[in-house]
């Protein structure tokens, strides 16, 4: 870092500021479309972008600073928690609720367990490092799981379990690193434990009520304009989190289980909010990947490439898999979707985020702990992430007719207390063919314009719908949930969705 006189920061300095993070920001939201074409996660783009920026990379700049990086990825981290829970559909994870609090808990437990035990019989680390490598790595992550697995329909009780499982599993895992980052030995496991239980109480029963609250207010206080319900929505959401944190319990699961609450309340201006939600998550995880590549220094993490890829084989292979079958036992889940949940056990953002912990409380050869973590994320992400889709076709847990999922956006008619569904017919669709009459939506239900090639027509009772069409669906307000079941059934079933028993159910996601 060049050294010379401290002088104000001037406009040209910001200007210069400005110019070079709208092109990193530029650059990163084009890299969203190769990493979907290639298969690969995002998180994957974005880190290696603040690789090349880094000091061993064409930018050169010299960034060391762990602590501000924590303080950004726990920010970054609480808008992302807040994205995934209003996105999380609760009558898609209800049934499954427990199993993934079984593995949220229970196989975090088990999988910290396992690979503590290989990081120290195994590299030979000591135990309080083996210990935090365990529970820094026993994090899923959602965004990075379902980047891949969007295009695949899968069954319910997967994509549910899974999200479910991400979102719930952060908490235990934030807590078990801070706890073995602590000064001092470890003693009184059972103390931990019931520390743990506590703090996951303290914040679900602060998200539940502020998600609660939250809606409540938003549903009968007019605000002066439409913008503003998004930002009410956000500063709900971080407002749990800080509450969570304030009273001593975990604010990740206050913040995720409040943005659930919201997101299954049918607020004004949803999909608005939706929409921002969703651009706030982006622009987290870009900054943050990108500061976590920026952190991390090639050239020294030489010598911890080996311990990482014994580390991730043995979580890969043996601690994922074992904690899944153990966990998931008692509910008697099919083999097939045991293996895929096994192999679905991404990580991401956290792991790295988690690892900048022991590196801020100054833990013996905590350097070692973060480029371990950051080369096991990296190679078994690299691994399983773009298996991922051969793997479930290979179990037989994708659409193995091909059939592609609908997308549907909707947009509130507040006067006529209705909605307009956008409805783009992909080129795998069952919907292919359909007539618009064997369509069979609800009463209060119709499709008023089509799209197609460009040229836009109001279709006929008989008209026949292509792929690539989009359509235009006017729904009442108490039908609307209906007609979207009933659309993403014919996109799957085809014209006889009803008599084949494909009803919609669990495809919405």
């Amino acid at each position: 870092m060049h050294q010379g006189r401290e002088r104000p920061l001037s406009i040209h300095d910001l200007n210069e500021l400005l110019l070079v993070c709208s092109i990193v920001l530029l650059v990163a939201v084009s890299a969203v479309r190769i990493s979907s074409r290639s298969g690969l996660p995002s998180l994957l783009v974005y880190l290696g972008i603040g690789v090349l920026m880094g000091e061993d990379g064409i930018g050169g700049i010299h960034f060391d600073n762990a602590e501000l990086t924590q303080v950004i990825g726990y920010a970054a981290l609480v808008v992302i928690l807040a994205e995934g829970g209003l996105g999380t559909k609760w009558k898609e994870i209800k049934p499954v609720l427990p199993a993934a609090t079984s593995l949220a808990l229970a196989g975090v437990a088990a999988s910290v367990g396992i690979t503590a035990a290989a990081a120290h019989y195994l590299v030979g680390l000591e135990w309080r490092q083996a210990l935090i490598i365990g529970a820094v790595v026993s994090s899923t992550d959602a965004a990075a799981v379902f980047s891949v697995l969007r295009k695949i329909p899968l069954p319910a009780r997967v994509t549910g379990t899974l999200e479910a499982e991400s979102g719930f599993n952060d908490a235990p895992v934030v807590i078990l690193v801070v706890s073995f980052s602590a000064v001092g030995p470890i003693e009184h496991w059972y103390v931990l434990i019931g520390e743990i239980a506590l703090e996951l109480a303290i914040g679900a029963a602060i998200g539940l009520a502020v998600g609660w609250l939250g809606s409540w207010g938003l549903r009968h206080v007019a605000l002066p304009a439409s913008g503003l319900y998004p930002i009410a929505v956000m500063a709900i959401a971080v407002a749990a989190y800080a509450a969570g944190a304030l009273a001593h319990g975990s604010g990740f699961l206050a913040v995720y289980l409040a943005s659930m609450v919201m997101g299954n309340a049918r607020l004004p201006h949803w999909p608005a909010t939706r929409g921002f939600a969703d651009g706030l998550g982006w622009i987290a995880q870009i900054g943050m990947f990108v500061l976590l590549g920026l952190l991390v220094t090639p050239h020294e993490i030489g010598d911890d490439i080996a311990p990482a890829l014994v580390i991730g084989l043995v979580l890969t292979m043996v601690a994922r898999p074992l904690s899944v079958v153990l966990c998931l036992l008692p509910f008697r889940v099919p083999w097939r979707e045991q293996t895929l949940m096994s192999w679905a056990g991404l990580r991401g953002a956290v792991p790295i985020i988690l690892a900048t912990i022991p590196v801020v409380s100054d833990v013996e050869d905590s350097d070692r702990i973060f480029n371990i973590v950051f080369v096991l994320v990296v190679v078994y992400t690299l691994i399983q992430g773009p298996t991922l889709p051969w793997v479930a076709r290979k179990l037989h847990l994708g659409d193995e007719s091909g059939a592609a999922d609908l997308g549907i956006e909707s947009a509130p008619l507040e006067q006529l207390r209705g909605h307009l569904l956008s409805v783009t017919i992909p080129t795998e669709s069952k919907m292919h063919g359909v007539e618009i009459n064997e369509l069979r939506l609800p009463a209060g239900a119709a499709v008023t314009l089509v799209v197609r090639e460009g040229t836009s027509f109001v279709p006929l009772p008989t008209t026949v719908l292509q792929r690539g069409d989009e359509l235009l669906v006017v729904a009442t307000d108490p039908v609307r949930d209906a007609a979207e079941r009933r659309l993403r059934a014919v996109g799957r079933g085809g014209k006889l969705a009803g008599w084949l028993g494909v009803n919609g159910a669990g495809a919405e996601r």
